[in-house]
């Protein structure tokens, strides 16, 4: 009799194996209040040495939303939408939550090395730890572009509530890419210096400071792939639901894709990062 014979028969289990997935997803939820408070401490510790501390939080996307406003409402002058300023800043905190969560939750496994190592824990808890933190500090976004909407003359109204839908897809779509960039990483350890690109491409091809509509009108190749860029769909709809006037009403098949992009993502980066679950932390 093998000593995998032995064990099996005695009930032991290796350390480190592999549950069944559904156990492994079931264990994960148990530990949904580690994934909470590792993102929140950790927001406290990037922030708790700034004299402005957790004020940066809403500061950092605000800033570069007048940045780049102020860039792209220059060079844009003939082009720029209607509502330019509701236009950009959900665009800029739209993104900000994309491109932070796409950036840490891919170097969530690689950069706590030591904390993967060194605990046995199901570390898909790490990205959606990171997911989390990026989600929590996008929070407070949500509350500015509001607030912003009002001073800029728009009533409140009741689809503004659709945001609270929008958002929880918005959290599934980032969970799910970054797990699958999660794993990636830990293969290919070069594709943490390609993420600034990655991300910048992101920026540039998905309408966060300019509307398609109004540059390429009568394109419609380019209209129809804008229309399965999941980006441009989020932004799409939120701008469709806080911004009043023509040229922003909200393309229904928009929730449709979105919904599409977010589940299947989350169940193909769930079963992918599980896949790898006994390779993290190995050194070969």
């Amino acid at each position: 009799m093998s000593l995998a014979d032995m064990a099996a028969q005695k009930g032991l289990k290796r350390v480190g194996a592999r549950p069944p997935f559904g156990v492994y997803m079931a264990e994960v939820w148990r530990r949904r209040q580690f994934i909470y408070s590792l993102a929140k401490f950790r927001i406290e510790s990037e922030n708790q040495r700034n004299r402005l501390g957790m004020g940066w939080i809403v500061l950092k996307p605000t800033l570069n939303a007048v940045v780049y406003g102020v860039i792209f409402g220059f060079l844009m002058a003939a082009s720029r939408p209607p509502n330019f300023v509701q236009f950009i800043v959900i665009g800029i905190f739209m993104f900000e939550f994309f491109s932070t969560t796409f950036s840490n939750g891919a170097k969530s496994i690689t950069s706590n090395n030591a904390l993967v190592q060194s605990l046995s824990f199901p570390r898909m808890s790490l990205p959606l730890s990171a997911v989390t933190q990026h989600f929590l500090q996008f929070l407070p976004s949500v509350a500015i572009m509001l607030v912003l909407n009002l001073i800029m003359g728009a009533t409140p109204q009741w689809h503004w509530i659709l945001l609270v839908p929008l958002i929880a897809l918005y959290f599934i779509f980032n969970a799910g890419v970054a797990l699958i960039t999660a794993r990636l990483t830990v293969h290919f350890r070069d594709l943490s210096q390609l993420l600034p690109f990655v991300t910048r491409v992101a920026f540039y091809t998905s309408g966060v400071f300019f509307s398609i509509e109004r540059i390429a009108p009568n394109n419609e190749t380019i209209l129809r792939i804008f229309d399965f860029i999941p980006l441009h769909e989020f932004m799409s709809i939120a701008r469709g639901l806080l911004i009043e006037g023509p040229g922003y009403e909200v393309n229904s098949m928009y929730w449709l894709y979105a919904g599409a992009w977010s589940a299947l993502l989350l169940g193909i980066g769930a079963f992918y990062f599980w896949a790898a679950e006994e390779r993290y932390g190995r050194n070969d």
